[in-house]
């Protein structure tokens, strides 16, 4: 049920109970005012009659005084009067009319007012004149009461009715934007994240439309962005594969075309009994094979760090300082490494390593420096309860022209920091070259370690 037609419940159930409470308290009231009305209508008939009674005895008629005095009464609201024995009829009340109709039954029951009748004697002298009978009349007293308590329904049925339409019309006005805001919900949750609600608004429904707004910015701009990187993910996979399609082509695939000539030809040679000559065939193949290992052995290091998980975080660093060391040994590597960062478990382990595969590459092949510095610390945090792995590769080359403008091996890398909660950061030096920083974060250490250790490579 919606909010509408539950405060439209509310005040249909809340009607009823205050009707009844008011009933109620209408109920006792108009009960005992009528009873005091006729109690004191009949006391005021007699004490006027016993009045008249005490004039009657210095009277020339009594008896034409008698019936004067009985029709007196002519008119009175609430009183039956007449002469007991009498032929001549007494005086009754007129019956009142309403324009909300006759009582009904029911109500005049409710009221439990009967009619009650008192009887006076004239007595003049010591002859007696009969007996004057005073009887109450509750009717026209109820049916003002009537009256009144049907007046005093209509206000509260009338108020209810309005407040019903102003709460139909009003707060289905109010709730419109809400309607909205529901369907544009509905759009973010299917992917539509350009969605946006506008228009003028009470103030609390304008913060709302505006924190809606800043959502579906932001989960738009993070839409673009993961399309970017899922673009930027499909092109590094395409170029990985492509590099490991062509160090198989050139590199395997040679091999495996000589070991099966070599091999063919050993057999041969064995078959017509020249060992001596098989054995160079068999030597060729073992070479191959050698070669081969070494190829795939480099492959398996750019798809996951060699030696990280059986030597640790150093053996995997000096791995890949050593692959680039055979091919650039005329440059300069120093690395540092805390030794309070061998345990730092698979994720960050191998973080830090894609960090320092890229820094390196990079630096080696586009920087045209003389020295690459690698270095590697592990910091306590105090106010956030936990370690920082701090990771800096620097050189001493020409820097990059644009520092904003990254390629796709350090964008890659840096959604790698930012996907384990870390950061990176890309900055040219204020001397002469390119520095990249990644600050990790991990477990705390539970005691100290030893001191960091410093290995510097020529």
């Amino acid at each position: 049920m919606s909010l509408r037609f539950r405060l439209i419940a509310l005040v249909w159930v809340m009607l009823p109970i205050s009707l009844a409470f008011g009933g109620g308290a209408a109920w006792v009231s108009a009960s005992r005012s009528v009873r005091v009305e006729m109690l004191a209508a009949r006391q005021g008939a007699r004490q006027a009659i016993e009045t008249a009674i005490e004039r009657l005895q210095t009277a020339p008629d009594p008896a034409r005084y008698r019936d004067e005095l009985v029709a007196s009464f002519s008119g009175n609201r609430h009183l039956r009067v007449w002469l007991v024995g009498a032929t001549a009829a007494g005086t009754a009340p007129a019956v009142e009319r309403s324009p909300l109709g006759g009582v009904p039954a029911w109500f005049v029951h409710l009221i439990g007012v009967e009619p009650t009748t008192d009887r006076v004697p004239v007595v003049v002298g010591d002859r007696g004149y009969g007996t004057i009978a005073i009887a109450t009349d509750p009717h026209n007293e109820i049916l003002e009461v009537w009256n009144e308590f049907a007046e005093s329904l209509v206000t509260p049925v009338v108020f209810s009715g309005l407040l019903i339409l102003l709460i139909y019309v009003f707060i289905g006005r109010a709730l419109r934007p809400l309607g909205r805001l529901a369907a544009a919900m509905e759009d973010i949750g299917d992917g539509r994240y350009r969605t946006r609600l506008d228009g003028r608004l009470t103030p609390e429904l304008a913060r709302l439309r505006d924190s809606f707004n800043r959502m579906a910015a932001r989960l738009a701009e993070a839409d673009a962005t993961n399309r970017r990187l899922n673009e930027q993910l499909l092109t590094l996979q395409d170029r990985e594969r492509g590099e490991l399609a062509r160090d198989l082509h050139d590199e395997v695939s040679p091999f495996l075309f000589a070991i099966n000539i070599d091999a063919a030809a050993a057999s041969r040679r064995l078959g017509e009994g020249r060992a001596a000559e098989a054995g160079g065939h068999i030597q060729s193949i073992a070479e191959a094979v050698r070669h081969m290992q070494r190829q795939v052995r480099q492959m398996l290091g750019r798809l996951r760090p060699i030696g990280l998980a059986e030597f640790g975080l150093r053996e995997a660093i000096e791995n890949l300082v050593a692959f680039w060391r055979r091919r650039r040994p005329d440059l300069r590597y120093q690395v540092e490494i805390c030794a309070d960062c061998e345990d730092l478990g698979e994720l960050v382990g191998t973080t830090v390593c894609r960090v320092v595969q890229e820094a390196l590459s990079n630096a080696v092949r586009h920087a045209e420096a003389a020295l690459v510095t690698i270095s590697i610390d592990r910091r306590h945090d105090a106010l956030e309860n936990h370690d920082e792995i701090r990771v800096v590769v620097a050189d001493d080359g020409q820097g990059m022209p644009e520092p904003n403008r990254l390629g796709y091996g350090l964008v890659g890398v840096r959604e790698r920091v930012t996907a384990v909660g870390g950061r990176l950061t890309f900055s040219n030096r204020s001397g002469k070259g390119f520095e990249v920083t990644a600050t990790l974060t991990c477990a705390p250490v539970p005691s100290p370690l030893s001191p960091s250790l410093a290995v510097t490579e020529p």
